[in-house]
């Protein structure tokens, strides 16, 4: 959507950049021979944003981000205009929020008192003939002082305070590892804002970039890269959420983790889970849950043709690709046959800042039981490999172990297969590891045995050694006799 916007304003779009990140490039640029790192704190006309980033020898590196969708410069707007309302109800009875016509005198109202108290300790709000009574026109009049803006909007500024508590929870730092608090939006002139971060950070806001044209000013800085005006900088962002796979069970297993800084790729080698398998189902994820069904799906793919082998023979090459626009690019690779299946996906996040945030949290919330069901799917594919494991170890062993060991070998086989069928875990795992005793001690059998017959096979070259053997009389010849 943004890549059309700018198309649509007649702008060529050679790359994109979230406004937290041009901000601190603009406010960076100069600082390149520094390493610092620094907090970003983003209040805009309707959403919230916090990013860490680490900036030094001229690359930025976005450390962590978090926000609230919901939250910006319009909500303290609101709150003078609900005072407003309530105060001119108390006095006169009507309900201005009801009259479409003073609605939007209230706003303009609203939003230059909210810039005046940036600036003076009270403000004048006048508005005559903003509506009509039994007795005529009725003028709305009142003076709103600092300190009551900031008993109104103290909510919305402690709203604020938990995602940048997010933020560096997220990068594993405290406030006493921020270097620097840049502001960014014009809401962030608000007093009470910038006292509330200085308090939460410990330091006091750096102001020396316009927070109006700061994202512009970046962006612009990052056309210059672009284009080779600017050298000596080197832009990186993060991954918002965690990407990966469904693997066997319905379990995610993730390539990529949420705040990687991007762009960045990574591969992981899979296998069949059955016999004969000629087919994989690649289900594309994110999220920071556990089990797939509670993460978002991406996309989805197949890889087909592939050679019927026993289940774990087939190497299946699993490749993240994201570049630095954020596109994902999935790609699964049978490596026996060279056969590959891709996927892109443009919109990797399609998620605002809020649902990111809300995905993070339930998975914050659920982690325990997450935790748990994670747990129970990985001993059920680990009892059932094991059963597989037994089959092929007794095959292989053949008439080279008695009828009692292998005997054993298959009850206990049997009783964790039993196990399997029903919701004890204990019980699986007791049985799990009741086999595992078994099949090693098959393992140990074909092991000394095969030490036995690479022995008698040494004896047997060293005897045929010895036979080839020939004793022959030599006579030693005296040099000089030769001569």
């Amino acid at each position: 959507a943004t890549k059309d916007a700018g198309k649509i304003a007649g702008l060529e779009v050679e790359r994109i950049i979230n406004e937290p990140t041009a901000a601190a490039l603009a406010y960076g640029i100069d600082k390149e021979d520094q390493d610092q790192t620094i907090l970003v704190y983003d209040l805009g006309g309707g959403t919230f944003d916090v990013s860490i980033l680490d900036i030094g020898e001229g690359t930025f590196e976005v450390v962590s981000t978090a926000g609230d969708n919901r939250l910006g410069g319009d909500d303290f707007d609101q709150v003078i205009i609900d005072h407003m309302v309530a105060e001119f109800k108390k006095e006169n009875g009507i309900d201005l929020s009801q009259d479409k016509m003073a609605k939007q005198r209230l706003k303009d109202a609203a939003e230059k008192a909210k810039k005046d108290l940036s600036g003076v300790a009270q403000t004048q709000i006048s508005l005559p003939f903003i509506t009509a009574g039994e007795a005529g026109p009725l003028h709305l009049e009142m003076n709103l002082t600092r300190a009551k803006f900031e008993e109104l909007s103290s909510d919305l500024i402690e709203r604020s305070m938990k995602p940048t508590r997010q933020a560096m929870k997220d990068a594993g730092m405290s406030a006493s590892d921020i270097h620097k608090v840049l502001l960014v939006g014009g809401s962030t002139r608000i007093p009470a804002v910038q006292e509330a971060i200085k308090k939460e950070v410990g330091k006091e806001p750096s102001k020396g970039v316009n927070p109006d044209e700061v994202v512009a000013l970046g962006a612009s800085i990052q056309g210059g890269v672009l284009q080779g005006d600017v050298k000596d900088v080197v832009l990186l962002d993060v991954t918002p959420l965690s990407l990966g796979i469904e693997t066997m069970g319905g379990v995610t297993t993730k390539l990529i983790e949420r705040n990687t800084t991007i762009p960045t790729s990574h591969s992981q080698v899979f296998s069949t889970a059955a016999d004969n398998q000629t087919a994989v189902d690649i289900h594309v994820l994110q999220g920071e849950r556990e089990l797939a069904q509670d993460n978002k799906t991406l996309g989805r793919f197949q890889l087909t043709d592939i050679p019927p082998a026993p289940r774990g023979v087939p190497q299946i090459e699993v490749s993240f690709d994201i570049d630095a626009n954020g596109i994902v690019n999935v790609r699964a690779k049978d490596m026996g046959t060279n056969k590959e299946q891709s996927i892109t996906i443009k919109s990797s996040s399609g998620l605002s800042d809020d649902e990111v945030e809300e995905m993070v949290r339930q998975a914050e919330e659920n982690a325990e039981e997450d935790k748990k069901k994670r747990e129970a799917i990985e001993l059920r594919n680990e009892a059932d490999q094991l059963i597989f494991t037994t089959d092929k170890t007794i095959k292989d062993l053949g008439e080279q172990v008695s009828e009692e060991e292998k005997q054993k070998a298959e009850s206990a086989k049997e009783e964790l297969q039993t196990a399997l069928e029903g919701e004890d875990l204990d019980a699986i795992k007791e049985k799990k590891e009741a086999l595992q005793e078994q099949v090693q001690a098959l393992s140990v059998k074909l092991y000394e045995q095969a030490q036995a017959q690479a022995e008698a096979q040494q004896g047997e070259e060293a005897g045929g050694s010895e036979e080839d053997v020939v004793d022959a009389d030599y006579e030693e010849v005296n040099e000089d006799d030769k001569k």
